[in-house]
């Protein structure tokens, strides 16, 4: 009877977005579990109680799960625990783990995931990705690594320097395929499979937050008979996530992005826009209207990226207004708004702006504006999710009365960032609005 109730006042005290499957239960090395016990993790996230037994035993994964669910932690035991109950079939100091990431931000939070899980193991690792830190990587490289992660460029780039090997590796891992096709990595990723082991003579996981067809076809190519594992697949959208959407026009957008910052008050926000210079005018009146905002785009230098995204998570900056580069991968702790300030143009995109709320279990809060150079993409998301985003009640009670215009702005009177020729989407006519949006792609 007391088994029971102990067991009953167990299951109690664990959230609800775990599972039942502790960690001391599966076959982890002893520093491991070390590691977990001291991060606090007792249990196993729904992906990592499907898919860490399938690995322990020695079977290749292609694995699919939502965002912020816990695929990093999964490969990253999966991969340890291999390093250390394993001979080195390789030179000493060669790599013989190898993780490829589509972003400099998901490699650096990987290996930041990975120095946690990893420090009762001696096992030695290093990151690889553009930007910045070329000499201290290299030097990271020719001190001798276990492990290497990075991005596919300076992976390669080091690689064709004869910096490392490839012929050692015993793990191969792939974190966000999808992304990887998106930005048009695979051709790389080729090149670098086709250097290591084959397929058979290592241990190959695949992870991503969708398994479209390119990707189910670059893991049976390139892996061995990997298990395949999903969770939730019809479960688009964080269930704990609170979705909203507001119709607003283009010359309202700012005033409303404001009013919304007012009357939620959130901690931690992040806004979405679909191109830097959108993303600097948002940034702009952010700021003239007394909000504290960074800037997160493809053309921020490396280490002030690095910078922003610590005062973010530290709570020193409470909105980062970000382009499509801070939408995969990054776990970004308690996020208790995202904002679309543009509608994204695939609802993969939308699906993953706002999975960086309502993470490990909490809730949170993801707000639309749709405007009319953007409108289009709203059917389109609603039938990726598989549902209609609510509308937000009396919209117009948000738009402040106050509101101070910055100075400087990119955006013309149809809302979206000048052309090249002068004209404005929808056939150059005033206000743009009846016009379909240009076919772009945005910057990342």
């Amino acid at each position: 009877m007391q088994a029971s109730l102990d067991a009953t006042a167990s299951e109690a005290a664990r959230p609800q977005h775990l599972s039942d499957t502790s960690f001391d239960s599966l076959p982890l090395h002893e520093t491991l579990k070390s590691s977990l016990a001291a991060m606090g993790y007792s249990h196993c996230t729904p992906i990592q109680a499907a898919t860490l037994p399938l690995a322990l035993q020695g079977k290749d994964l292609a694995g699919q799960a939502q965002t912020g669910t816990g695929k990093t932690a999964a490969f990253l035991l999966a991969t340890m625990h291999h390093l250390l109950t394993q001979p080195r079939i390789g030179e000493e100091g060669q790599p013989r783990a190898y993780i490829l990431a589509p972003t400099r931000e998901l490699a650096l939070q990987i290996y930041n995931d990975a120095l946690q899980l990893g420090a009762h193991t001696g096992l030695k690792l290093a990151a690889l990705y553009g930007g910045t830190g070329y000499d201290t990587q290299k030097s990271a490289i020719a001190e001798g690594v276990d492990i290497l992660i990075g991005t596919p460029g300076r992976m390669i780039d080091f690689f064709k320097q004869g910096l490392y090997k490839l012929n050692g590796i015993e793990v191969l891992v792939l974190d966000e395929a999808d992304r990887m096709f998106d930005l048009g990595f695979i051709a790389d990723i080729r090149f670098l499979m086709r250097r290591m082991p084959r397929p058979g003579s290592r241990l190959n996981y695949l992870f991503s937050a969708t398994l479209s067809h390119r990707v189910l076809e670059l893991a049976y190519e390139h892996m061995n008979s990997p298990e395949r594992i999903e969770i939730e697949p019809d479960q688009v959208t964080a269930e704990r996530v609170r979705q909203s959407l507001i119709h607003v026009a283009n010359e309202d957008k700012l005033p409303m992005l404001v009013g919304l910052m007012r009357h939620h008050a959130p901690i931690r926000t992040l806004v979405f826009v679909n191109t830097k210079r959108g993303a600097e005018d948002v940034e702009a009146a952010l700021k003239a209207n007394g909000f504290n905002a960074g800037v997160l785009s493809g053309d921020v230098p490396q280490n002030k990226r690095e910078r922003l995204l610590g005062e973010f998570k530290l709570g020193e900056l409470p909105v980062l207004v970000a382009t499509d580069v801070a939408a995969r991968g990054l776990h970004i702790p308690e996020v208790s708004h995202v904002i679309n300030f543009d509608l994204p143009q695939d609802g993969e995109d939308y699906v993953h702006r706002i999975g960086r709320t309502a993470r490990a279990g909490a809730s949170g809060d993801a707000i639309s504006l749709c405007c009319e150079t953007w409108v289009y993409s709203l059917p389109i998301i609603e039938k990726a999710i598989g549902m209609r985003i609510p509308q937000s009640l009396n919209p117009d009670d948000l738009m402040p009365q106050d509101y101070i215009k910055p100075k400087h702005v990119h955006r013309d009177r149809s809302g979206a960032p000048p052309r090249r020729d002068g004209g404005r989407p929808g056939g150059g006519r005033p206000g743009g609005g009846g016009g379909r949006p240009r076919s772009t792609r945005p910057v990342r």
